[in-house]
Order: structure tokens, then sequence, then C-alpha cells
């Protein structure tokens, strides 16, 4: 019998079509390129949360409607390599549930041992129902019952304060398709009106888009009311985590960082685990880790400090700021109590 060496290869020698995305931070897709360069252990995952590469399988037959959904949380060393003894041994764990026939409808017994095999997890219902549209999106299947009426109501149609009914199902099939038809234009234009029970899980799910132009325009506008609620603030800025590259997204992004002299811890942490991708700039993340240090709670510095130097993208530049010239007293005291907490651990 040929000795399965890695995922990728078990869903290729099954005959199935199939998507990775990570579901740790936000929901990001991998290429399958990058994915079995990571399972080559030729790049770190890009993606790591506490220490853990929380993957998403989607696969399918071509004659099939129906696709598959693994859910899998896999152990990263301290490079952010793949732990190749645990992938190893998830997919010993599938062979032995269900043999070569990945995709045929397992057995109460077979759905036992998948689902308690030690490297199984639940995402949070919220990235669940993001995802489902995601999929429904790429695959080009039809959207939930609930998608109409949320169209409908962001039309303006029903009301700005008629909004019992929406189904969170639908306001996630809005988001996954933002780019399609005039959505984001209705959108845009919705914005301002939109009750905190509605907005709220809408940037909760527009987190995973790289929104259009007009979308963000319109969100930044908001984010600039003078009577808007810490809780929508919070959320807008959240909503722009898979557009936080785009130029005026950093523009307000790091100028929020330089103006704002009592960030809030929330958002600090927002930056570092959704908005991440602009502290790939030296200075914007000095400012970031200047305003943490400023709440002088070493223990959260710490904590946001290992978040960040465990993301490849950000942490060379984690590196730079250790040594920057500029550093304030504050800061250079905070990273010291990182290097005498490692030294006693």
């Amino acid at each position: 019998m040929t000795t399965i060496s890695s995922i990728s290869e078990l869903l290729t020698l099954s005959g199935s079509q199939f998507r990775v995305y990570d579901v740790g931070r936000k929901i990001d897709k991998i290429t399958k390129d990058a994915f079995n360069k990571i399972e080559l252990n030729q790049l770190p995952y890009p993606y790591p949360i506490q220490s853990h590469a929380c993957l998403a399988l989607v696969f399918w037959q071509k004659e099939s409607i129906q696709p598959f959904l693994w859910f899998i949380k896999l152990p990263l060393d301290e490079r952010g390599l793949l732990n190749q003894g645990a992938r190893n041994h998830y997919i010993a764990i599938i062979i032995e549930a269900l043999g070569n026939n990945i995709t045929d409808t397992p057995s109460e017994k077979q759905e036992e041992l998948l689902k308690n095999n030690p490297y199984h997890f639940t995402p949070a219902q919220y990235k669940l129902a993001a995802l489902n549209s995601i999929i429904n999106t790429e695959l080009k299947r039809k959207m939930s019952e609930h998608y109409p009426l949320f169209t409908q109501y962001i039309s303006g149609n029903l009301g700005w304060d008629n909004w019992k009914n929406i189904g969170v199902q639908g306001i996630n099939d809005f988001a996954a398709q933002i780019n399609e038809s005039s959505n984001a234009n209705k959108l845009a234009q919705s914005i301002p009106f939109l009750p905190e029970s509605v907005l709220n899980p809408l940037c909760i799910t527009l987190e995973n888009q790289k929104l259009p132009l007009v979308l963000i325009q319109s969100i930044l506008n908001q984010l600039k009311q003078p009577n808007i609620t810490e809780n929508s603030q919070h959320n807008l800025l959240r909503s722009l985590a898979s557009s936080s590259k785009h130029p005026l997204v950093v523009e307000y992004l790091t100028s929020k960082l330089e103006k704002d002299t009592a960030i809030s811890t929330e958002n600090i942490i927002l930056y570092a685990g959704r908005l991440w991708d602009i502290l790939e700039d030296t200075n914007t993340l000095l400012k970031l880790l200047e305003a943490l240090a400023k709440k002088d709670d070493l223990a959260l510095f710490l904590e946001i400090f290992k978040d960040l130097v465990a993301i490849p993208s950000i942490r060379p530049k984690i590196f730079e700021v250790m040594r920057a010239p500029q550093r304030s007293e504050a800061l250079s005291l905070a990273i010291g109590h990182i290097f005498q907490t490692t030294n006693k651990g």
C-alpha cells in the first residue's frame, strides 16, 4: 500500500477537488501551492494562533453537489513550521476511520472517530456561518433563504428598525457577495442608518472580505463621526481587516495610532489579531508597541508580543523594533521584561 505523506496527497488520491482556508484569526484562503509548501515545511504557517494552524478543508467529488468539511488544528514549532508528527498522526486516524474512500458518507462509528480525534475542533458559530456563505459563493451554490430578505432590508425598503426577522446567515451571504452586482453600493449608502444589532454582525463577517473602494470610503467616513459608539467603532475597524493594506485604510489606521494617545486595549488587540498587515511597517509596529507599553500591563504586553512575533510577516519587524534607538523607556522596560520571563522559563 502506498504511504500517504500529506493531507494534500490524501485528498488528491481520493479523486477530490479541494480548497483550504485558515479559520484561526479570520477566514483566509490558502492556495494549494502554498498549502503544499506548508506541508513540506518549505513555508512557515502564515496565520498562526496560539502556536497552532487552524484549518478548514473543503473537498468534493466532481459529480457531488454536497462538499465535505473538515476542521483541523495542528501544532506548529517555534519557527512556525507544521509539526510533521501531528500531521502524520492525523492522516493515520483518517485512513483508519475511512480507508481510501474519504468522500463516502461515513457511518455513525466513522463519524465518531472523525469528530473525536485530537486534531478536530469546532470554530465559533459566527465563523461557521461566514465560512458557509464563502463556500457557497465560491462553489456557485445557492445562498440561504435569508439572503433575499437581507438584500431587501439593506436597500432601505423595509425600514431600518425592522431588522428582527433578519437571519444571521442572510447577513453572511450578503457579505460573501459584497463584490457582486450593486451590493457594495447599497451597503455603502446604508451604513449611516444601520442599528448596532445589524451593523455589528455585518462588520464581523465583512472582516473576511476585501472590500470595494466605495464601501471602504463609507466605513472610514462613519468612523469619523463624532457620535459613534465605542462598540460600533471597534466593529467598523474590524470590518477593514482584509482590506488593511488599502492606502486609505493604512492612512486612517496609522493616523489613529499617532493621534489617539488613549487608544483602547480592545483596539490594540484588534490591530494585533486582525489588522496585522499594517504592522509590516516598522514605524507603525513601533507606535503600536509604544501604545501597548503605556498600558503598564506587562502580562498583556507579553501575550501580544508573543502573538505578533509568531506571524512570519511581522517577526523580522519585531526584532527591528527591539533594536530601535528611538524606543521609549516604557517600551524598553517591557521588552526587558520579556527577556527576564524567557530566561526564567
